[in-house]
């Protein structure tokens, strides 16, 4: 069984948020409190998250994360990545380096963010990291089976991946036929959806929704939800009966 935590399903991306008055932003509704796109990934065995964005620290513990296996990265953004620094907290419980599973390219950017994590003679206390050069062949953290699923956000090269029957898409407005192929068959589909107008570099509500009538998982979920997106439950009811907007806290177990 695979278990899977949403520990966040907002963004950074659109007009600011700060002081905003719109529907979404003022809700009485916790399920339109988004924090930055992050997903807990269990097994019987193994635990991983992926990405680390700014409220990884307390994502970590409204989720009560006791053990990490490692940290597989979709892509470099700030809002992806910024809160590693707090994986430091794990090198002290776990006594041990964390693992980073990345593309090169998302490396050089670690490299340059946190590069006294990556220094010859480190300062005592900062993360203890160890990096895991990924490409698009599927590789394995732990019991968990992880293929990557080529995408393009805009013009950057992102992933996103198939763990089992879950899939997972986020930061991204371009996906080919044969990436999506990768994905016939999962049970639960996750994609990101910006907002309901079109963006440069996120898959728009009937976009995502295109998406996820190709695959035809089971169920599938929205994420990466800006506020200009109707809050969650006048969005529920825009969305087929199969399809759901993600919230921050919601739990799926897959068979």
């Amino acid at each position: 069984m695979l278990k899977v935590s949403f520990l966040g399903t907002g963004t950074s991306s659109g007009v600011p948020m700060i002081a905003c008055e719109c529907e979404v932003c003022i809700s009485a509704d916790d399920r339109d409190k988004r924090l930055r796109t992050s997903v807990l990934i269990e097994s019987d065995t193994t635990t991983v998250v992926v990405d680390t964005g700014p409220d990884f620290r307390y994502q970590m513990l409204r989720q009560r994360v006791k053990k990490l296996d490692a940290i597989v990265f979709t892509h470099e953004h700030k809002d992806h990545v910024a809160g590693l620094d707090d994986v430091r907290a794990f090198n002290y419980s776990m006594k041990a380096s964390m693992n980073i599973y990345a593309t090169e390219q998302v490396q050089t950017a670690l490299k340059r963010e946190f590069y006294y994590a990556f220094e010859s003679e480190k300062y005592p206390g900062v993360p203890q990291l160890d990096l895991q050069t990924i490409t698009l062949v599927p590789f394995m953290v732990g019991d968990l089976r992880f293929e990557p699923i080529q995408l393009l956000h805009y013009k950057m090269s992102v992933f996103g991946y198939r763990v089992g029957d879950f899939g997972y898409i986020t930061d991204a407005n371009q996906i080919t036929e044969t990436e999506k192929m990768k994905l016939n068959g999962v049970k639960v589909l996750v994609v990101n959806a910006l907002r309901e107008a079109t963006h440069i570099s996120h898959f728009s509500l009937s976009e995502a929704l295109e998406i996820i009538k190709y695959i035809a998982p089971e169920k599938a979920y929205l994420t990466h939800i800006s506020h200009q997106m109707p809050a969650h439950e006048q969005l529920l009811k825009l969305l087929p009966p199969n399809v759901y907007p993600a919230h921050d806290g919601l739990v799926i177990e897959i068979q």
